[in-house]
């Protein structure tokens, strides 16, 4: 039986109706402030939103390279420029604070493609790749290949984690192929106890042969091990949301149900396997590199949603340059509430994500 057989003819979002019964009040307000925005035009134009989404981000970067425990000075940067003649200015900037501000930047912007890929597939705007069970098998797949191969290499532990990404994928979209997709909050539901299940039984393997140690740098997303050479596979989840944005209008298709992309020539089937991969993809490797870091995928979609619409195409940059600026404001609160230590980003984006989350959850719907 097809995995996604019983998923069709249905929306990405459910359309209001005066013929529909009354709703609990929160629910409606939740499933109408963040689902019903399938024909909801951009208030201002993409352009600009992506424009001004590039400045902010541009003075985050900025910033992050400023902050630091080492000391560090714009102008050594410069003179070493003039002079064309390292000094240790340049070298922190080589080795530490420039490898650190792009993994925050490719991480922040995979979380949030990654999110708006697996909504689209699911047709549900509560879910991101913490909530189908994809980081929490990474992360047991990473677990499991470096107790029986401690010594391979990186890309091969992030192969086997991505395998376990899409077996976990797949094992979710079992146990809820026969919840209908209006069916808002029991797919989130369901993801939430199933990657808890897989949390606790990656716990008690690494309770078991102690290495709940290592297990714990995987689960807390942190960038304060980031230096040159141990942040380069990242660049692989740039080059998939670059084929995210490819198939952007195939992707925005299969979100409007089986019959809408049969008519139009487009297999569900293929599509939705490539994005379920990409979503693995990307997962793995930022579980391998940085760890996990929960709500990216949920809030930034969300937000991009309610200002731009479900249009793919249009809204994945904004998706994208949102994400890199989060995850990046995020980790400057994290190295400045503490200074000089370190607050791991996905603790800070943990709590900022849960108030982000409920607001858009209460409030009132917005008028398309």
């Amino acid at each position: 039986m097809s995995l996604f057989s019983n998923r069709s003819n249905n929306s990405v979002i459910a359309e209001p109706s005066d013929n529909l019964p009354a709703l609990p009040t929160w629910r409606q307000r939740g499933i109408s402030s963040i689902g019903a925005n399938k024909n909801r035009r951009a208030a201002l134009p993409p352009w600009l939103i992506n424009t001004g989404s590039l400045i902010i981000m541009g003075l985050l970067v900025l910033l992050s390279l400023s902050i630091g425990v080492a000391d560090f000075s714009w102008s050594g940067i410069f003179h070493s420029l003039i002079n064309h003649s390292a000094n240790s200015d340049s070298s922190l900037m080589l080795v530490s604070r420039l490898p650190r501000t792009t993994a925050i930047i490719l991480t922040g912007i995979a979380m949030a493609v990654a999110g708006m890929i697996i909504q689209v597939v699911l047709k549900n705007r509560f879910v991101e790749p913490s909530m189908v069970g994809a980081t929490q098998s990474a992360a047991l797949g990473l677990l499991v290949v470096s107790l029986f191969f401690p010594a391979s290499a990186l890309i091969i532990k992030m192969g086997v984690a991505t395998i376990a990404a899409v077996f976990g994928m797949m094992l979710f979209m079992l146990l809820i192929h026969r919840i209908p997709p209006t069916d808002f909050l029991m797919i989130p539901l369901i993801g939430i106890v199933f990657g808890g299940i897989i949390t606790a039984i990656t716990t008690f393997i690494a309770y078991q042969t102690e290495t709940l140690q290592m297990l714990s740098v995987w689960q807390f997303g942190d960038f304060s091990a980031v230096l040159a050479g141990r942040y380069e596979l990242l660049w692989l989840t740039g080059g998939l949301c670059v084929i995210a944005y490819i198939i952007a209008d195939k992707l925005t298709i299969i979100g409007l149900g089986d019959n809408i992309a049969l008519n139009l020539g487009i297999s569900k089937r293929h599509v939705t396997w490539i994005g379920v991969g990409m979503v693995a993809i990307m997962s793995a490797v930022v579980v391998v590199t940085v760890g996990v870091i929960p709500f990216i995928g949920l809030i930034v979609p969300n937000i991009v949603s309610r200002i731009m619409g479900d249009k793919l195409r249009r809204s994945l940059p904004a998706v994208a340059l949102l994400g890199a600026s989060a995850v990046l404001l995020c980790d400057i609160i994290g190295r400045s509430i503490r200074y000089p230590f370190e607050v791991p980003v996905a603790t800070v984006f943990g709590v900022v994500g849960t108030v982000v989350f409920l607001w858009l959850l209460l409030r009132a719907p917005a008028q398309s």
